[in-house]
């Protein structure tokens, strides 16, 4: 009883003091700053402005399609070229508001906007956080983490993680190559860049064996990171590899 009492008092004082802080600082829109009903949340305009991802799209690199031609289809772009990874899946387009919201986490230092990207993408994400066994963000070199100062996959993959209840595997999957930024670059330069960036460390190799993971990243451009992170994972053992990101690029080519 007295448990449950200090319970409701602790609930009451959070309740309170964060009335009174909505009266100091009322809530506003995570993207473009305008008045929203509650906290950490996106205004109506920009909510309209984001381009979710829904069915019907490709079962294995989660593009949507323009007409839903029936279920389990897959893209002429997943036949040609198969990726490593099994599924992708991602909240949205990468363009307008969502663009926004990955620039402001990753270049701004607003790390607070992982807790609403975050819960995004474990909704998104419901069908492969079903199945996985363990969740693993795309790591960053140590001298650009050192320069960034935090790791956005791995902000995003403890909202994910927390929210699922999957389990988080942070240092399982090391980047051990420092490579060149792959903006600009080809997606036949973006393979070659990344050829053996990625390693998931002898002692880790137990973990990794036999087990469902999920790949976490901020976006998911034309797929050769998450491709390169899946190859290095399966490598050590893993029995699949989906991805999940926040955003992807989609063409209408």
């Amino acid at each position: 009883m007295r448990a449950r009492l200090l319970a409701g008092g602790r609930h009451a004082l959070r309740a309170g003091l964060n009335a009174a802080l909505g009266i100091v600082y009322p809530p506003s829109c995570i993207a473009c700053h305008a008045a929203t009903g509650e906290a950490q949340a996106l205004c109506p305009a920009c909510w309209a402005g984001i381009g979710f991802i829904e069915r019907p799209f490709c079962e294995r690199l989660g593009t949507p399609f323009a007409v839903d031609l029936g279920a389990g289809l897959l893209s002429p772009a997943a036949i040609a070229d198969p990726p490593v990874f099994r599924r992708a899946r991602a909240v949205c387009r990468f363009d307008g508001a969502a663009r926004e919201l990955v620039h402001r986490l990753k270049y701004d230092d607003r790390l607070e906007l992982a807790l609403t990207l975050g819960r995004m993408m474990t909704q998104a994400g419901r069908e492969l956080l079903g199945e996985a066994e363990m969740i693993v963000p795309v790591p960053l070199h140590r001298t650009r983490l050192w320069s960034r100062r935090f790791n956005q996959a791995a902000a995003l993959a403890q909202v994910v993680a927390r929210q699922s209840r999957v389990p988080l595997a942070p240092n399982l999957l090391a980047r051990v190559k420092r490579t060149r930024q792959q903006v600009g670059l080809t997606r036949a330069q973006r393979t070659e860049n990344l050829q053996g960036a990625f390693k998931v460390p002898l002692a880790a190799r137990p973990r990794i064996e036999g087990r469902r993971v999920l790949l976490i990243d901020d976006v998911l451009t034309t797929g050769s990171t998450v491709n390169a992170s899946a190859r290095a994972l399966l490598r050590a053992g893993a029995a699949q590899v989906d991805v999940l990101t926040f955003a992807r690029v989609v063409t209408d080519a």
